[in-house]
Parts: structure tokens; C-alpha cells; sequence
């Protein structure tokens, strides 16, 4: 018998289906999301429903496709599918030349009619196809535990036939929930915080402060490598780099050592908000988790929140330290992060932090100093830097 040659990939919505009015640009934005990841691929056509986006490969492998799929925030479950006429013959040989092919022993009949005019109701159309596969092999039925699922999917101008399903991304398309900017550190967490930011349709850019000549080069590499790896799930991402030393330097010099940290902070918080201004950015995005360490206790957030109206997002406030670096083992970015080149947080960190800082005593340490031309001092010299997937990684917007 014939080799079946799979044809399409069908690609199933998740959340998106929650969203009422919004859905249609959220279906537009996800298509649009996919075309841009298959760009270099120019043979694909795509075709959108309401609840379905098909893939025609037009005799193109599908291994590197299917593989960028699990990347697209939005994606439910795909799967490689054969395009045949909405015909019960044409649908009974298909199902049993799939099951044929597969060494599975156990299997079970799935239909969906969205066509209701086709003339056999689900049920019936799963046991036609059933039929013909356990007359013909020495396949059994497990309705429970399947090893294989073969499902199909009628509809009045054709039927899609699969017998495999990838686990999509989840979340929502990247864009569809605005902008925002990224604190991009060299650690573990802000990566992840991205990433998870990412995930619920909000575009990234990043801004990094730098140290020079307290952090060198190979630690601003680092964090551009870092926003690489994580540039996969959206297709670039800006990345803003500050020279932070002048100001550091003035904090170290005006303020109690246990409010540096503090102090800096705030500082990163006001720049982080002219940038974000500056570029449409609706919130900022901090990898900040409650007690990991001195400075992110609430009343530490509080006293940092307080220099802004721009709401700051904290997608890992809850996690802990193992579940951050199990996300980020995922996601690829924790043997980068785990490099060490120090970052500005860390060079000049106090031996005694204040746990508990209050935001009076803060403005007090600030009044000592002129920060605001020192800060626009770091506006006015960032440098931009435009960052995309590395070609080696799987994620090719």
C-alpha cells in the first residue's frame, strides 16, 4: 500500500477561544505571528477559520516547521495532518493506511463533524474507520489508554485526517497585550520573568545597566546573549544599554551603605520609565521574586514602586528559586546566566542591606545629591542594540 504523505499541519487555538470580541485579532495576530516565524519558508500556504489555521507544505518537509511551532505563544496543540475528500471511502482508506504505518498496537477513532450535512454522525464515521482497521491488522481498540489516536476533523469542502498532536506554547499571541520593558540583568530570573511576560502576549524590550569598568564586556555580551535566546518567542527584542557607573558612583558616595541598594534601584526604576516612555512601553518588568533575597521584600517593592505611576509587573513574585531555575533550564537561557561576570547589582553589594526601607528616609538619602542630571546624563548616552535568534537556535522569527 501507498506511503502516506502528510500534506498540512493544523494548528489549534488555546485561550484564544475565551476571548469574545477580541477574538478575531487575536487569531489575526497569532497567523501573523507564525508567518513571520516561517518567513524563509516562502512554499507554505495558510488558511485561517475561525477556530483552525491550516498549513498547506506544498511538498515541503515538515520536521523544521513543526519544530518552530513549539515556540508560538498562542498555539493549543498542532498536528500533521492529510487533506482528503469529505467522502467516508476516501476517509476509511486514509485512517487505515496511517494506522498501518504505525507500529502501535492499540488505537482509538476520533471525529469531529463540523460539517453537519455529512451524511454519518461522529460516532457512526468512528466505527466505520475502526472497522476497517481491526478487519484489516491485528490492531485493538483501547478507548481509555490509545497508543495511537487517529482523528478526524470533517468539514463541508474537505476532511483532515492525524494520528499524532504536539503540545503547543500555551498563552496568548506575542503583541496582542501591549509593550513592555524588560530589567534585563545577568541573572537567572529577569530572563524567565521575559519569557513569562512574553507568554501572555506582551511584547518585550529590554533595558540593561552597565558598570564599565566595574563590569566589562564580556558581562554586557552575556545579557545580549541572554535576550538572544529569549528574542525567539517574539522575533527581536530591543535591548537598551545604560552606563550606569556615574550614578552608582554618587550613591555609594551620598547615601548610607545599607540604602544603596535601595537607592539604585529607585534610580533604575526612573530611567527604566523615561525609556519605557520613550518607546510606547505600557509597564515594566522586573524578575523580582517576595524574601529571595534582602532587597525584594514588600516593603522594599513599595519603596521602589514609589518613584513611578507605571505599573511594574513581577511575573515570578511567587516562585521560588528552584521553580525559576527549572523554567529557565527550560527555556535555555539558565548555563548563560549561570556565567560569571558580575553585573552592576552585585560589584558594589552591601554587606548589611536594609530589609525594611522606608520611602522617607529614601527621598532624604536622594536630596543629598543631584541624581536627576546624572540620570539624564545615562539617558542621553544608552546605546541600542537590536537583537535576534542566534541561527542555530530552533526559535527563527
Amino acid at each position: 500500500m501507498e506511503q502516506i504523505v502528510y500534506n498540512h499541519i493544523l494548528v489549534r487555538f488555546g485561550e484564544l477561544s475565551t476571548k469574545g470580541k477580541n477574538r478575531n485579532e487575536f487569531i489575526r495576530k497569532l497567523s501573523d505571528n507564525i508567518r513571520q516565524c516561517c518567513s524563509d519558508m516562502p512554499d507554505l500556504r495558510y488558511e485561517r477559520t475561525h477556530d483552525r489555521l491550516y498549513i498547506h507544505l506544498n511538498g515541503m518537509d515538515p520536521n523544521p516547521l513543526m519544530d518552530r511551532l513549539k515556540d508560538v505563544f498562542g498555539i493549543s496543540s498542532y498536528s500533521l495532518a492529510v487533506k482528503v475528500e469529505s467522502d467516508i471511502e476516501a476517509i476509511k482508506k486514509t485512517a487505515y493506511q496511517m494506522s498501518i504505518q504505525s507500529d502501535e498496537d492499540t488505537f482509538k477513532v476520533e471525529t469531529r463533524r463540523n460539517d453537519k450535512q455529512f451524511l454519518m454522525i461522529s460516532d457512526e464515521v468512528n466505527r466505520a474507520v475502526a472497522t476497517v482497521i481491526l478487519k484489516n491488522s491485528d490492531k485493538k481498540v483501547d478507548v481509555h489508554h490509545p497508543k495511537l489516536r487517529i482523528q478526524i476533523e470533517i468539514r463541508k469542502e474537505c476532511t483532515y485526517i492525524m494520528c499524532w498532536t504536539v503540545k503547543g506554547a500555551q498563552g496568548y499571541p506575542v503583541g496582542v497585550g501591549g509593550k513592555a520593558l524588560l530589567l534585563l540583568s545577568g541573572g537567572i530570573d529577569s530572563p524567565v520573568a521575559g519569557y513569562l511576560t512574553m507568554k501572555r502576549g506582551v511584547e518585550i524590550e529590554a533595558v540593561h545597566f552597565a558598570s564599565p569598568p566595574y563590569t566589562s564586556n564580556a558581562a554586557k555580551q552575556k545579557v545580549l546573549d541572554l535576550a538572544s535566546k529569549i528574542s525567539g518567542y517574539q522575533g527581536k527584542i530591543k535591548v537598551h544599554v545604560i552606563p550606569f557607573t556615574e550614578a552608582q558612583l554618587a550613591i555609594y558616595e551620598n547615601c548610607d551603605e545599607s540604602y544603596a541598594i535601595t537607592i539604585m534601584r529607585r534610580m533604575m526604576v526612573r530611567i527604566a520609565e523615561r525609556i519605557a516612555s520613550a518607546n510606547k512601553c505600557l509597564a515594566l518588568v522586573t524578575g523580582e521574586s517576595v524574601g529571595q533575597v534582602a532587597s525584594q521584600t514588600l516593603e522594599s517593592m513599595q519603596t521602589i514602586n514609589d518613584v513611578t505611576k507605571m505599573p511594574i509587573l513581577r511575573p515570578v513574585v511567587t516562585y521560588d528559586k528552584i521553580e525559576i531555575i527549572e523554567l529557565a533550564k527550560k527555556i535555555g537561557t539558565y548555563e548563560t546566566s549561570i556565567l560569571p561576570f558580575e553585573d552592576c547589582c552585585t560589584i558594589f553589594d552591601p554587606k548589611n542591606p536594609v530589609t525594611k526601607p522606608k520611602i522617607e528616609r529614601a527621598v532624604k538619602l536622594e536630596e543629598k545629591f543631584d541624581f536627576e542630571s546624572l540620570l539624564d546624563e545615562c539617558v542621553k548616552n544608552e546605546e541600542v542594540i537590536v537583537v535576534k535568534p542566534v541561527k542555530e537556535n530552533k526559535n527563527l522569527f
